[in-house]
């Protein structure tokens, strides 16, 4: 009888798609895999062209679908496997290209999707993993920033369970679980404040993609680094909230909270304030959207209450941080604004990368791509793609007036 209870306890195995397996989350996503190799199988692992690291993750998980973005991708991917020495016979279905990424995250035998693709590549693969009621850890920004209303949609008609990993709003999500929704008066976000936070204003003209890429706290990839620097990541991660867990923007605050403990704080009706606290490891949140609601020992650091420590929050500077600003401005108006917000700050943090533009004018790439690109509603995923192209090329073209008026 013992045992018989014991087996009704025990969790299911999870066996998993990785969308973004090479990059941050995907990696961190793994290691929390390798660590509980009992509780979870993978899949299906999708990348984009690194394929030395998914090589070696194809040999160390054995998935039966490796994906990649180009067919050149593939082409390596395979002379990488023929050099590690592994029989054809062991080696994952291969494949490339979107249709391929859908196919791998709406498969029969996958039942949770890790979206961590960065960028609108994700998009339609998240979507449809949505619309087949797979449980969806979402890491990947721009599946509600450019197609929340769709996604989100898609989630209430199908049932399915989405479950943030972003720090602050995996906390929020766990903030949520004490009360009753109806109670809760607003959700406050933390913010780093990033490399920047004590530059004066008049500094950031001169300032270096090197001195933006030196986040004080996190290590990621470029573009997330940029946008945190500028603090556009916080404005992205105030509209996810928004469609996440039905705010309007005036009901999500940020603060300024350099030592990044408290990753969010959810204020209730009364006044009393829950606040999410964790080490600054991707690896708690990843595993906590995997086990929900259940929760299990995770390989991060604990806090050690005896240490002495203080915890500083300061508002925004929203006159040195503009796109901060600007992103409550797209979600207040709706519609396409936020897709072409993401899809113009892209362009223009890589042209910034490339030193095409000063840093400040990352917000006026932006800000003039939003004029000049009509905001509509889209109905389709295509829709969205199509509204984010749109916006890009005009982005390039802003880019590339500055650069020749600064090259004058």
């Amino acid at each position: 009888m013992m045992a018989d209870t014991l087996a009704k306890r025990a969790p299911a195995m999870k066996t998993l798609t990785v969308l973004g397996s090479t990059g941050s989350i995907g990696t961190n996503t793994l290691d929390v895999v390798r660590r509980s190799r009992h509780l979870y199988q993978v899949y299906a692992l999708v990348a984009g062209n690194n394929v030395d690291i998914l090589a070696d993750q194809i040999v160390e998980f054995r998935p039966k679908v490796a994906i990649v973005a180009t067919s050149g991708a593939l082409n390596r991917l395979s002379d990488r496997l023929v050099a590690r020495g592994i029989p054809r016979s062991d080696w994952p279905d291969l494949a490339f290209g979107s249709a391929a990424r859908v196919e791998s995250a709406t498969a029969p035998e996958v039942d949770t999707v890790i979206s961590a693709i960065v960028g609108v590549a994700g998009l339609e693969a998240t979507y449809e993993a949505v619309r087949c009621g797979k449980r969806i850890g979402l890491a990947n920004k721009e599946v509600l920033v450019s197609g929340g209303r769709l996604v989100m949609d898609a989630v209430r008609k199908y049932g399915t369970e989405l479950l943030p990993v972003d720090s602050e709003h995996n906390g929020a999500h766990q903030c949520l679980r004490a009360g009753n929704r109806a109670q809760v008066s607003r959700l406050i976000l933390t913010a780093s404040g990033g490399p920047f936070r004590n530059t004066p204003k008049e500094a950031l003209h001169s300032v270096t993609p090197e001195q933006a890429l030196n986040h004080p706290t996190w290590r990621m990839g470029n573009r997330i680094t940029i946008d945190s620097a500028t603090l556009m990541n916080k404005g992205f991660e105030v509209i996810e909230a928004c469609w996440l867990f039905d705010f309007a923007p005036s009901q999500v605050g940020v603060v300024v909270h350099p030592q990044s403990t408290v990753h969010a704080m959810i204020e209730y009706s009364d006044g009393s304030v829950l606040a999410q606290v964790a080490a600054t490891d991707m690896r708690m949140p990843i595993q906590y959207a995997l086990t929900y609601p259940e929760r299990c020992d995770a390989p991060v650091p604990k806090i050690d209450w005896n240490e002495a420590r203080h915890w500083e929050f300061h508002p925004p500077d929203l006159d040195k941080f503009p796109l901060l600003g600007l992103a409550y401005r797209c979600q207040e108006q709706g519609g396409s604004a936020t897709c072409t917000l993401n899809a113009a700050d892209e362009i223009a943090v890589g042209a910034f990368l490339e030193r095409k533009i000063p840093y400040p004018a990352i917000h006026d790439v932006v800000a003039e791509t939003l004029s000049k690109v009509p905001s509509r509603t889209p109905s389709t995923v295509g829709e969205v793609l199509e509204i984010d192209e749109e916006s890009r090329a005009m982005a390039r073209q802003v880019v590339a007036a500055r650069s020749n008026a600064l090259a004058v």
